[in-house]
């Protein structure tokens, strides 16, 4: 028997040993067929220029790239280029780019602030107050400013959203296509090439527009955008990939024609696109004959028109196009091209549930000022709108030069990052503010008004704001604000100060007195803030008033009262804009009882607005009289000024028991340049007032009317307008004004 089954099992043997030679020799065969596949294909780098909005081409490159199935080894990107090649190379196709930028508000993304709304109640009283670009750092070393007009703050997020850093955090050396982005140190002028860290931090560095988005700290140095010493950073993928074909994407903006050149500005902008027009002749000398060169045709496209990028991305196109018979050269097989693109793709759109939330970087505000506005709790997923929202509010405060977030994975633990940081030109603040009124009725006016502010002098938040103004008002002021918890809901406040001002007195319509008004006032509240709506008070106000004739007859009275009563408020502000809003609605009531002088007082305030398109409707209805009593002459209500009875002079209508109704329609006809505040609108407003008692005139019940037309809008400088007025009183009053009321 042994011997029978012994030549089988031998036969067996051998059969499965050449077998195996046949399936090693096979696999050594595809190897090699392989490895001359790859070698065969050019290893190729993606190079996209810098230029702004221009950048948006890139994208329609990449549509191309993607329909003649070019894969691409290695990506550098510079500015916006930078933006496009950080999202490629995260996993974003073409395609999603291009919605993504469709739904982003550009005008928005450069305004830091969220909604007036979203921001809390003290910040908002600092920003009707004061000029929030004026805001100027005192510290031991002098004065410090913020170190960009945009801090960047929404455009960082954006990164964050684009990217899915919710997902977790994105780092460059993670990606599965190498990439390069180029930024500046604009303390050394040196070249700085991000090749790992922190995919989103790298983006918005290179996009840092000197003197118009804050530069970022990295590693001690202070980053800006990277055109200014590579805009197209050619020989960064030759090193990075050893590049045998380069495709580069020149998207600059050309030099200014001289007679285009005249203002600081202008010639500020001019100095910059020499510079990086530069360093792009430099780079473009690098290319030899077998690369590929695509400079999109963006006549009449600027660095900063955002709103065009479809339009931007539709050239990018054309231009790639043209260049079709370059670029098929490099084409392969769809299904070796679908195989390049799925390891990188990102298509998983869930979110890790966290574990742990922790805020990280806090020396001066207490952390609990921070996790008010968080929602976020352990077992929750993070979605970019909840944690952009949330972060927007925490901004909102107005102590943080920014806020961030990163999901992390530590030991099999998802721990969500948040990374507020303090201003470093904070805490003290010196502040200003401008006004400048002429008007037909009553001339013109001016005033200035400053006010030194201190912050956190305490662990719950204490704050101390000195004031001062000169012009037709003079007056000196102080508050002290004293949060009673950690999350800043319940508060404490004294105040005091005195100050000087005119006021004219009206009969039939004509101005024939001014009164010299000496107004001093002390108070001391408690209250709460009820979440970003608003906040409620109940407190003790004491004042003295002093009237004495500046102008107009010497047989008019002139005297002081002093007197003092209790004082309880609710002040809920929820529009979209603090001066021409959009949408949203605010409600103000007030009410004061003086037990001294014998009366009582009440403020109804209730505005409301909406948009169509770009037709936006406001209406405000207000009652100001005396429940107890009449109102005494030295507290009267009064109307006059614009949106308050356009058609009269400020405070030309004093009186008791009076109700004022106002609609207004307001076209927006442009918007301020990226960076600055507000859009511009002319606007119709219908005002209509019943004065229950008019004082001096000794009238009842009299109906006033009001129409005015006017063009304004929310400017660097504040609000700012321009109108006429009239009303069936045969008052009319043309005006201007400028600044913070």
């Amino acid at each position: 028997m042994r011997g029978f089954f012994l030549p089988e099992r031998f036969v067996v043997l051998k059969t499965a040993l050449a077998l195996r030679g046949l399936v090693c020799s096979a696999l050594f065969i595809a190897t090699l067929v392989q490895a001359a596949d790859v070698q065969q294909r050019p290893r190729i780098g993606l190079v996209l220029g810098g230029g702004g909005a221009r950048g948006a081409a890139h994208i329609g490159v990449l549509e191309v790239l993607e329909k003649l199935h070019v894969p691409v080894d290695c990506i550098a990107g510079t500015s916006m280029g930078a933006l496009v090649a950080g999202a490629y190379a995260a996993g974003m196709s073409p395609e999603v780019m291009r919605r993504e930028l469709g739904k982003a508000d550009w005008a928005d993304m450069f305004i830091d602030n969220p909604d007036f709304s979203e921001m809390s109640y003290r910040n908002k009283v600092t920003q009707r107050r004061f000029l929030p670009g004026s805001e100027t750092g005192i510290t031991p070393d002098g004065a410090k400013y913020q170190s960009g007009v945009v801090a960047g703050q929404k455009i960082k997020l954006f990164f964050n959203q684009l990217v899915r850093s919710n997902q977790g955090e994105r780092n460059i050396e993670d990606l599965p296509l190498p990439l390069s982005i180029i930024a500046t140190d604009i303390g050394t002028g040196e070249k700085v090439v991000f090749k790992d860290g922190s995919l989103t931090k790298a983006m918005r560095a290179s996009m840092s527009v000197p003197g118009l988005l804050a530069p970022v700290d990295h590693q001690g140095r202070k980053l800006v955008d990277g055109g200014l010493v590579d805009n197209v950073p050619i020989q960064e993928v030759k090193d990075r990939c050893q590049a045998d074909v380069v495709i580069a994407v020149n998207v600059g903006s050309p030099l200014l024609k001289a007679e285009n050149v005249g203002s600081l500005l202008t010639v500020s902008a001019q100095m910059i696109n020499i510079l990086t027009e530069q360093n792009v002749t430099r780079s473009l000398a690098l290319l030899t004959p077998k690369d590929v060169l695509i400079k999109p045709d963006l006549e009449g496209i600027s660095a900063g028109d955002f709103p065009r990028h479809a339009e931007t991305a539709d050239r990018g196109r054309v231009a790639a196009e043209a260049m079709i018979p370059e670029l098929k050269r490099l084409s392969q097989p769809e299904d070796k091209y679908l195989a390049w693109w799925k390891g990188i793709e990102v298509t998983s759109r869930v979110s890790p549930r966290i574990d742990q939330v922790e805020v990280v970087g806090l020396s001066r505000v207490n952390a609990a000022a921070i996790e008010q506005h968080l929602h976020a709790r352990p077992g929750d997923t993070i979605r970019p709108s909840d944690i952009n929202r949330d972060l927007l509010r925490m901004y909102g405060d107005g102590y943080y030069e920014s806020v961030d977030y990163s999901v992390l994975t530590q030991r099999d633990r998802n721990i969500l990052r948040v990374l507020p940081i303090e201003k470093s030109w904070g805490p003290d603040y010196l502040r200003f503010a401008l006004n400048l009124e002429s008007n037909t009725t009553q001339g013109a006016t001016f005033g200035l008004r400053a006010a030194y502010q201190k912050t956190w002098l305490n662990s719950l938040g204490a704050e101390m704001l000195t004031s001062l103004q000169v012009g037709n008002t003079n007056a000196i002021g102080i508050n002290f604000y004293q949060p009673l918890d950690p999350a800043q809901k319940y508060f404490a406040e004294v105040s005091a100060g005195i100050g000087q001002t005119t006021l004219d007195v009206f009969y039939r319509e004509k101005q024939v007195a001014e009164y010299k008004d000496i107004n001093a006032a002390m108070g001391l509240s408690v209250g709460a803030n009820v979440g970003l709506l608003g906040q409620v008070r109940l407190g003790w106000l004491e004042r003295r008033r002093d009237f004495d004739v500046n102008i107009g007859s010497p047989d008019l009275p002139s005297g002081q009262v002093t007197y003092g009563g209790w004082r309880a408020t609710l002040d809920f502000d929820q529009m979209n804009a603090m001066y021409f809003p959009s949408a949203g609605w605010a409600s103000k009531l007030a009410y004061f009882d003086s037990p001294d002088a014998g009366y009582s007082r009440l403020d109804v305030d209730l505005r409301g607005a909406f948009s169509v398109s770009n037709t936006v409707i406001n209406g405000k209805v207000s009652y100001a009289g005396s429940p107890r009593a009449e109102l005494p002459f030295y507290d009267s209500a009064s109307l006059g000024g614009f949106l308050n009875l356009t058609a009269f002079g400020r405070n030309q209508v004093i009186g008791d028991d009076i109700t004022y109704v106002g609609l207004r329609a307001e076209q927006i006809i442009g918007r301020l340049p990226l960076g600055l505040r507000g859009d511009m609108r002319v606007g119709l407003a219908l005002e209509g007032a019943r004065v229950g008692n008019r004082y001096i005139e000794g009238t009842r019940n009299e109906i006033l009317d009001s129409t005015a037309i006017y063009v304004g809008g929310e400017t660097p400088f504040g609000p700012t307008y321009i109108g006429a007025a009239y009303s069936a009183k045969g008052v009319t009053n043309l005006f201007l004004s400028v600044g913070v009321p």
